[in-house]
């Protein structure tokens, strides 16, 4: 039989090639609506887990294999580098400015603890506290604390929906036309709710709308969290460190990052007093590391507004979002951040 007639034919199989050990980016290039930072790859890892699914929602792929592809944040590509850090650029929908306010504030942080070779800092004299020759172990010094060599730091965000009511005349109905025939806002809605969603941008106090719920609804469970919260670093009159609307949506972003106090004071003659009760308190906290808690609840409030040019009271509903959850930095160095 002929080669032409034989449908059966001999293929050589080759074994595929797989990467075991692929090489991981040092450093990962952000595009952030539009602003680009680079940071080094264990300073986006210290990040809080919260802020991570935010950047990155499907993970985030640190490795460098093949070319391009995409990233679960956004979209990864080549932008004409060769075998280089270059090479990959991730496209990330989150505000610029609050991943800068994140990254300076977990910077100061680290560098204020871990200090360095010409001015230590707390660090170095808490190490003793876990040195396993310490004669006098007890349930806050040893290996099982890591307050006492990690700094750690309480992340607090809040997403804020809000949901504008018109105004209504004398018979109910709105005292202007807010919708077009299709149903679809016009921009006399729009400019109202913009309007809205600045009254709303300045309310920055922390913990107003989360007491107010408190006292309508009397929930001991929202003012222990409240409480804990108060002990734990925050002050009941604390605004919001960051606060944006976020664009073409009806929907306000903050967040609030302040150092746990763990009770730890530092004498003059180098002596570590650890607070106990507050230590205990901190240790709570830690329920939070990399499991980060959330609330929800619903909150109504009434803003004065200019309508047709007239003041009127509007009502709003906002759907408040709170996630809580503690950070601890880990001492890494060189630290490389780049703002373009």
């Amino acid at each position: 039989m002929s080669g032409v007639d034989n449908i059966i034919t001999s293929v050589q199989q080759t074994q595929p090639q797989h990467v075991l050990n692929p090489e991981l980016l040092t450093t990962v290039r952000l595009d952030l609506r539009g602003r680009r930072f680079t940071v080094d790859r264990d300073t986006l890892m210290n990040l809080p887990e919260s802020i991570l699914l935010c950047l990155f929602p499907n993970g985030l792929v640190l490795s460098r294999v093949g070319g391009g592809g995409t990233s679960s944040g956004g979209s990864q590509w080549s932008d004409g580098g060769e075998d280089g850090e270059d090479d990959y650029l991730y496209a990330v929908d989150f505000d610029p400015d609050c991943f800068h306010f994140v990254i300076n504030f977990f910077h100061h942080s680290r560098d204020e603890f871990y200090g360095s070779n010409e001015r230590p800092g707390p660090f170095h004299a808490q190490a003793a506290l876990v040195d396993p020759s310490n004669p006098i172990p007890n349930d806050f010094t040893g290996s099982r604390n890591p307050l006492l060599t990690k700094q750690a730091i309480i992340v607090l965000r809040e997403e804020l929906e809000y949901f504008v009511i018109p105004p209504a005349g004398a018979d109910g109905l709105p005292v202007k036309k807010f919708t077009d025939d299709a149903g679809i806002a016009n921009e006399e809605h729009l400019g109202l709710k913009r309007q809205c969603g600045g009254h709303l941008l300045e309310m920055t106090s922390i913990f107003t709308a989360l007491q107010r719920n408190v006292n309508k609804e009397n929930n001991i469970a929202e003012q222990h969290l409240i409480d804990m919260l108060c002990m734990s670093g925050f002050d009941r009159n604390d605004a919001w460190g960051f606060r944006a609307i976020e664009p073409s949506r009806c929907c306000i972003s903050s967040i609030a990052l302040v150092l746990l106090k763990t009770g730890i004071s530092h004498l003059d003659n180098g002596e570590v007093l650890v607070d106990q009760v507050q230590m205990g308190t901190a240790q709570k906290l830690l329920l939070f590391w990399r499991k980060p808690a959330r609330k929800c609840w619903w909150d109504g409030v009434e803003v004065e507004v200019n309508v047709g040019g007239e003041r009127k009271q509007v009502k709003l509903w906002a759907r408040r979002v709170w996630t809580l959850e503690l950070s601890l930095v880990r001492i890494q160095f060189p630290l490389t951040i780049v703002f373009c």
